[in-house]
C-alpha cells in the first residue's frame, strides 16, 4: 500500500513515521509513505499557500491551487488516482472499521489542514471523504494525518507479526480488549486471575470474552448495545467467569 502525505510539515511527520513497527514496515518495503511539501507547488518567492478570508473574519485559508497541483502531480506519480482524504473536525469520526475499510486500498493520499480550513471549491471538486479523530480542533492536520496512517498501516500483511496481534485489540471487533497481565504472578499483594496461569486454553479463551464483553457494558454501553450477542457470549455472561469478577468489583 502507499500512504501519501500533503503537508507543511514533512520532516515532523517523517520523523513521527520512521520510528518503531511503521519505520521498520517502511524499511521492509510492507508499506510506502510519502510526505510532500506543499509550499512545493507555491506560485511566490515567499512559497505562500494561503490567504485571507472573503467576507472576513480572522485567520487565513489555504489556497485551492497548490493543493490541486500537488494532488494531480501525486497522481502523475502513482500512475492512479489516489483515495483523497481531508483531515478536518467536520469529517465522520474515525473508527476501527473506518481504518478496515480503508486499508483495502491500493494508495491513498491525506491532505492536512492548517489555519481556518481549506478553500471550500478544492474540496468539492478532489477530495472524496473528510475524516476526523474526535470532536476537538488541533493547530493542524498532520497528528490526525499520522494517526490515521499508523493506524491503517498496521493492518496491512506483514507489518505486524500476527493478524492476531490486532485482531483481539479494542474496538477491532466492536469490544474493548480485555486485561492483560505479566510477571511477576503477584505485585503488591495482587495476583493473577487464576485461570490464566492455569494452562486451560480452552477457559482462558472464555474468561477473556467474558471480560471484553463486561469492560465493554460497563465503559463503553454505546459499544455494548450494538453488540450481537451469540447464544455462547450469554452462558459465558452467566457463568462463574463473570461473577467472580463482579464480586471483587
Amino acid at each position: 500500500m502507499i500512504i501519501d502525505i500533503i503537508t507543511l510539515f514533512p520532516e515532523m511527520c517523517e520523523r513521527v513515521l520512521s520510528e518503531s513497527i511503521i519505520g521498520r514496515a517502511r524499511k521492509n518495503g510492507k508499506v510506502e509513505i510519502a510526505c510532500t511539501q506543499l509550499r512545493d507547488y507555491a506560485f511566490d518567492k515567499h512559497r505562500r499557500v494561503d490567504d485571507t478570508p472573503y467576507g472576513g473574519g480572522m485567520g487565513m485559508v489555504m489556497m485551492c491551487e497548490p493543493i490541486a497541483l500537488c494532488f494531480e502531480d501525486i497522481c502523475k506519480k502513482r500512475g492512479s488516482r489516489p483515495h483523497f482524504i481531508y483531515m478536518s473536525p467536520k469529517g465522520k469520526t474515525l473508527t476501527q472499521e473506518t481504518v478496515k475499510q480503508l486499508s483495502a486500498y491500493d494508495n491513498i493520499c491525506i491532505l492536512c489542514g492548517h489555519y481556518e480550513g481549506v478553500d471550500q471549491r478544492v474540496l468539492d471538486e478532489y477530495i472524496d471523504e473528510e475524516i476526523s479523530i474526535g470532536d476537538y480542533v488541533l493547530t493542524g492536520g498532520e497528528l490526525p494525518a499520522l494517526i490515521l496512517a499508523d493506524s491503517i498501516s498496521r493492518m496491512l500483511d506483514g507489518v505486524l507479526s500476527d493478524s492476531e496481534c490486532f485482531e483481539e485489540e479494542s474496538h477491532y471487533n466492536g469490544l474493548l480488549e480485555y486485561p492483560q497481565y505479566t510477571k511477576p504472578q503477584e505485585w503488591h499483594g495482587v495476583g493473577v486471575p487464576e485461570v490464566l496461569v492455569s494452562g486451560h486454553h480452552e477457559n482462558v479463551k472464555k474468561w477473556r470474552r467474558a471480560q471484553s464483553l463486561m469492560l465493554t457494558k460497563k465503559l463503553r454501553p454505546d459499544l455494548y448495545n450494538k453488540t450481537e450477542l451469540t447464544k455462547e457470549d450469554k452462558k459465558i455472561l452467566s457463568s462463574n467467569l463473570c461473577k467472580e469478577e463482579t464480586e471483587q468489583d
